[in-house]
């Protein structure tokens, strides 16, 4: 004999009544006959399973208006949420949620500044008065309103001023949500450009973080704006602008040639956001890193050659640039290392690359070896060339680079007697993790 509906409701048992529903959906007239129970339990939790069963449960929406005036906080608290969930057939609903929002329990009002977002539409009733509560004296209820104006789309293009005062809250996730919900309203969003500048210098990562990513969504429009506070005093808004900048990747020449400017700011965090912002514009911004590195010091080399690292293949123009530092130009072994690095990872096809790789196995530092083999490696077969050269560095007298010569020439996969030689008298190496290597790099070259 199965379990009286009223029980399962008392207990809480909704799984097994939702189950129930989905069998037999007639069910759902039941629950909400139990609206009226003088039963607590089973009122709040046949709205619970109302609100779980979204649009089918739209001819419960009369009853659970009357609901919102329960005397139970909890249950009006649960109705609100359950309204939401059901969404915008919900629509005739907004006028008594919208008392609620002078209801003395927070939770409540947060609640309903959360159903409003999902039930309005963006009517002057809803507008006004989600604009009201960005005014609540509780910073999760304005921080509620704030994302609801945002749900409402670009209709509700009007709350853009009243949201751009709240990117000035007290509390940091109103200041968040303020700034997403500009971005989602879309429609006039250029309005609010100078009022989310200023707000990068907010105290508070997450706040520039979410005004950083609006900016970016708005677009092109911000062109100007930003390039015009590019040089800002504040180091943290410089970081911000260059930031969008790069969001963007807009290679256009204007764009490009600040963010080279930026290259050389007297702040290192500001010149690693103009190297980042460099990489995500990609190819078009090549031939300026390279340039940059003609006159910059060692730290700075080695950022820009990361950042040339970060575009890939669609900066080979760099190629010989790298090559030159790698083998004629750097005295500093830690920018030889990554100019082996970035060939590695653009080089492919470029003979000019594999013969620096090679010539490098030979360099005085062994870390710049260990990085050359394995950047030869990288680039697979087309550094069958190198061959000999990483044979003669499985003698090597650093492990490391022993290591890194015997991966690489398991990868390039030359299966001649001096390869399998060289590799056979590695098996037993001193160092466990290069006999693991030639092992491998054995077993790669001779498989079927």
């Amino acid at each position: 004999m199965s379990i009286p509906l009223d029980k399962l409701l008392r207990d809480a048992r909704v799984d097994l009544v939702l189950s129930r529903i989905e069998k037999d959906s007639s069910i759902i007239n039941d629950v909400i006959n139990y609206l009226d129970s003088d039963i607590r339990s089973i009122r709040f939790n046949s709205i619970f399973v109302l609100g779980e069963l979204s649009q089918k449960s739209e001819a419960a929406i009369s009853k659970l208006i009357g609901c919102l005036q329960d005397t139970d906080w909890s249950i009006r608290r649960e109705t609100a949420r359950a309204l939401g969930k059901i969404g915008k057939i919900a629509n005739n609903a907004v006028s008594p949620l919208t008392k609620l929002l002078m209801d003395e329990e927070v939770s409540i009002r947060k609640e309903v500044a959360t159903s409003l977002g999902k039930i309005c539409y963006a009517s002057d009733e809803c507008i006004s008065t989600l604009i009201n509560t960005l005014k609540d004296q509780d910073e999760e209820v304005r921080a509620e309103a704030a994302k609801a104006l945002g749900e409402l789309g670009s209709d509700a293009y009007n709350a853009i001023p009243n949201l751009m005062k709240s990117t000035k809250d007290v509390s940091w996730t109103v200041r968040t949500a303020s700034a997403q919900s500009i971005s989602l309203i879309g429609r006039e969003s250029t309005k609010a450009i100078p009022t989310l500048i200023n707000a990068l210098e907010d105290e508070d990562w997450r706040v520039r973080y979410r005004v950083i990513d609006t900016l970016a969504k708005i677009g092109e429009e911000v062109i100007p704006n930003v390039l015009e506070i590019l040089n800002h005093r504040n180091p943290t808004v410089r970081k911000g602008v260059i930031e969008v900048l790069g969001e963007l990747r807009i290679s256009k020449p204007e764009i490009i040639n600040n963010l080279a400017n930026m290259l050389f700011d007297k702040v290192e965090s500001v010149r690693g956001k103009a190297v980042d912002a460099l990489r995500s514009i990609g190819r078009e911004a090549v031939p300026t890193i390279i340039e940059a590195m003609q006159r910059s010091n060692s730290a700075m080399k080695r950022l820009l050659i990361s950042g040339l690292m970060g575009i890939g293949t669609d900066a080979k123009v760099a190629i010989p640039t790298l090559s030159d530092i790698l083998i004629i130009e750097s005295t500093k072994a830690f920018i030889r290392v990554e100019a082996a690095r970035a060939l590695g990872k653009i080089g492919e096809g470029s003979e000019e690359a594999v013969n620096a790789l090679q010539e490098s196995l030979t360099d005085k530092k062994a870390i710049v070896r260990r990085e050359a083999a394995l950047a030869l490696g990288k680039l697979g077969s087309f550094s069958s060339v190198a061959v000999p050269s990483l044979i003669k560095a499985l003698n090597d007298k650093n492990p490391d680079v022993r290591w890194r010569a015997s991966e690489a020439l398991g990868l390039i996969k030359v299966n001649n007697p001096e390869v399998i030689s060289g590799l056979e008298g590695l098996v037993h190496d001193v160092c466990d993790y290069v006999c693991e290597s030639a092992i491998n790099a054995l077993d790669n070259i001779t498989e079927e």
